[in-house]
């Protein structure tokens, strides 16, 4: 099979997960792009950032129109990783391939794991919403807005971002599959604010990893990296569309299960 039907189909599994999930694009583009295309770790991942920001940053614009970007928040997030990701962008190109490669099996099966507790949690989490809403109905003490978030949620979304930004910088992941559960779970957000910021995190910390990236960026074969973001940018208006028709618990337990696969075989091919 030819690089560029490769290519093709690789960026729309990247774009499809990025637009329906808000995050887990960059996972799937590392492990394609050093299997199936032959990239380095290190110009994988340098590659892998140009092509998550481009679709990022696409599918930030759908769900800004439809109104499910926090400005504020995610400012505070990509602000708070913009020192980490390019800190941690000029360090990866000094690191041995093998450790590069065993570095972002980890952090894949970590963003399985958690896709696959996530879909737990919101189930009940749904349930307990149900019954809250039963019991204000009945009291007169009715809620307009969403209860505020604890007062050290702007601590810990500041802090989570840092660490966020030097994921990024480090394996070339947006870290989209750990800024949705934050976001989620620390301040309260709905699920669709939660992916519509988590786009702005992504494209902000890619963009400023790849400042640091010149050495790595300088060999990238341009000839298969531009049709893999060109149909990975249209995947992720199919994923938005997909993720308003399919269940969201669905989409991610799919996801998380292939993830798994793709995180065993890197992590092998890593220690053999």
């Amino acid at each position: 099979m030819s690089a560029l039907i490769l290519a093709l189909a690789a960026g729309a599994a990247v774009g499809l997960a990025l637009g329906a999930l808000g995050g887990g694009g960059s996972v799937l583009a590392v492990p394609a792009l050093i299997y199936l295309l032959g990239f380095t770790p290190a110009a994988a991942t340098t590659a892998s950032l140009l092509i998550v920001a481009a679709t990022s940053a696409t599918a930030l614009y759908a769900h800004a129109r439809a109104g499910n970007v926090r400005w504020r928040t995610g400012a505070l997030f990509a602000a708070s990783g913009l020192l980490p990701a390019a800190a941690a962008g000029a360090v990866a190109a000094h690191l041995p391939q093998r450790a590069l490669t065993a570095a972002f099996a980890t952090i894949a099966t970590l963003a399985a794991v958690m896709m696959l507790l996530g879909t737990r949690e919101r189930r009940t989490d749904n349930a307990r919403t149900d019954d809250a809403r039963t019991d204000d109905a009945r009291s007169d003490d009715t809620r307009a807005d969403e209860p505020e978030p604890p007062r050290r949620a702007p601590a810990r979304a500041a802090g989570t971002g840092a660490g966020l930004g030097a994921l990024t910088g480090l394996l070339g992941v947006g870290g989209g599959f750990l800024v949705v559960p934050t976001l989620v779970a620390v301040l309260a957000f709905e699920m669709q604010a939660a992916v519509g910021t988590s786009l702005l995190v992504i494209t902000t910390n890619s963009l400023a990893s790849l400042l640091t990236r010149g050495a790595t960026a300088s060999g990238l074969d341009w000839s298969v990296i531009a049709p893999f973001a060109a149909t990975a940018i249209l995947g992720a208006w199919d994923g938005k569309r997909l993720a308003a028709k399919v269940s969201g618990t669905a989409l991610r337990r799919t996801f998380a299960v292939a993830l798994l696969a793709v995180a065993a075989f890197m992590l092998v091919d890593a220690l053999t």
